[in-house]
């Protein structure tokens, strides 16, 4: 029964989720993302400190309206735009974007560069260059130094698409295991980041995330 219950509220979330980032509202702001604390508060068996949870989210929608103060780019290494997430984000920030990247010489893999966010909602978008040869350590350096990005310029709120899966070829499940384990290393160090969200396209990764960030939830709360 719990089973049934559970896997009813994560289809219904999810639709909702759809809802809100598919064509119902131009952006969503913050507000409107729940937490994993919020959405998991039901399945506790005891107390804990869940502040780690009310940092972490989890959704599927368009990056490119998220009312955040950074989104990430999955870029190529020349920064110039590209196909998928990288070609909507450069189409919705307008030609201020493309012209600012054209300044910063690009990209190395596994490393990120941060521009402002132009025409987005978001204030910056942070670039990461994703591996295309199925390097683990240079996937979680993507993430790692887009953390760093954000300590260094102040930004409390950010989201990530899923990096180097895709056209790259990193297994997807691999790749979002790599995603949660480098934020989370890197939110327990740091306090100044509020809000960390992995914004899938693909209800398979929405679904991948669920379970990799329920798991942890259960882990501490059992």
């Amino acid at each position: 029964m719990l089973y049934r219950t559970v896997h009813h509220l994560s289809s219904s979330i999810r639709a909702l989720h759809r809802l809100s980032l598919f064509g119902v509202c131009e952006m969503t702001t913050l507000a409107d993302i729940p937490s994993c604390e919020s959405l998991f508060k039901e399945e506790r068996d005891g107390a804990y400190n869940g502040s780690m949870f009310q940092r972490l989210s989890f959704i599927t929608g368009d990056i490119t309206r998220l009312a955040v103060d950074a989104i990430v780019n999955a870029a190529n290494s020349s920064l110039l735009g590209g196909g998928g997430v990288d070609g909507a984000i450069h189409r919705a920030a307008g030609p201020g974007l493309l012209k600012e990247c054209r300044g910063l010489g690009g990209c190395a893999v596994g490393s990120a560069k941060i521009t402002g966010g132009y025409n987005l909602p978001a204030k910056y978008v942070i670039h990461c260059v994703g591996p295309s040869n199925g390097s683990a350590e240079a996937l979680r350096s993507c993430y790692d130094t887009a953390m760093r990005l954000c300590t260094e310029n102040g930004i409390k709120s950010v989201a990530f698409p899923c990096i180097a899966t895709g056209v790259y070829g990193f297994p997807n499940a691999p790749a979002a295991q790599i995603a949660v384990k480098t934020v989370w290393d890197y939110l327990e160090k740091h306090d100044d980041i509020e809000r960390v969200i992995f914004c899938c396209f693909l209800d398979e990764d929405y679904g991948i995330y669920e379970n990799l960030l329920r798991a942890k939830f259960q882990e501490f709360t059992s």
